[in-house]
């Protein structure tokens, strides 16, 4: 089971200070309960990505237990003059990684964050991105993915034979194309070449089958 708890960003200038590095536009909760969304490095490698819903006072946002201390610690540092204020509400939600996987949301925890694009996350086609709202942390190289159509990875969801181990590669037979992201028992999300996706994939030796998600 995956724990998440809410970290709070309370303050005068919540709004202002998320709006400049999240990859989602804020403006959306003023008709939507909730949001995806994603915070990138400068380089436009994903450190966080979950939900963000508006509180009384500020912003909430889902975030693995087991990096949300750090995660505030990271915020702090792009804080600078914003009145804003960070802290954790909850941390005793638990999810099912199998609904995770199924459904092609990646978990970015402590074994995956800044490793992959938004567009190697599928946040593009999971409505996490905008694409007008205006600068944020990462937004040049994001919006230059999408708008060459670069993104030659994504994440997938394979069946394979046997459990695998999260951050094994994926082999097409001659070199590694790709690695394991997620993994529910049989069921993952690996970040492959996409156009490698049909043809036979192993991971140390076990074999994988393509499977659906449903956004693609």
């Amino acid at each position: 089971m995956n724990t998440i708890s809410t970290i709070t960003v309370e303050g005068p200038d919540a709004f202002e200070f998320l709006q400049g590095q999240l990859t989602n536009d804020l403006t959306r909760l003023e008709s939507e309960a909730e949001i995806l969304a994603a915070w990138c490095n400068p380089k436009g490698r994903v450190i966080w990505f979950g939900t963000v819903r508006a509180r009384e006072t500020g912003f909430g946002l889902s975030a693995p237990l087991e990096t949300a201390e750090e995660l505030i610690r990271r915020l702090t540092v792009f804080r600078f003059r914003s009145k804003v204020e960070f802290g954790i509400a909850d941390e005793g939600v638990t999810v099912d990684p199998g609904f995770l996987v199924q459904n092609g949301y990646a978990f970015i925890g402590a074994e995956q964050t800044e490793q992959f694009t938004p567009h190697m996350l599928n946040l593009d086609l999971l409505d996490a991105i905008s694409f007008d709202k205006g600068c944020y942390t990462g937004q040049e190289i994001v919006a230059r993915t999408h708008y060459k159509g670069a993104s030659k990875r994504r994440t997938l969801r394979f069946a394979s034979e046997a459990p695998v181990a999260v951050g094994s590669k994926v082999s097409d037979g001659e070199r590694d194309i790709g690695e394991v992201l997620n993994v529910a028992g049989t069921d993952l999300l690996a970040v492959v070449a996409v156009d490698k996706a049909d043809t036979p994939l192993t991971v140390d030796g076990i074999k994988l089958t393509h499977q659906p998600l449903p956004y693609m």
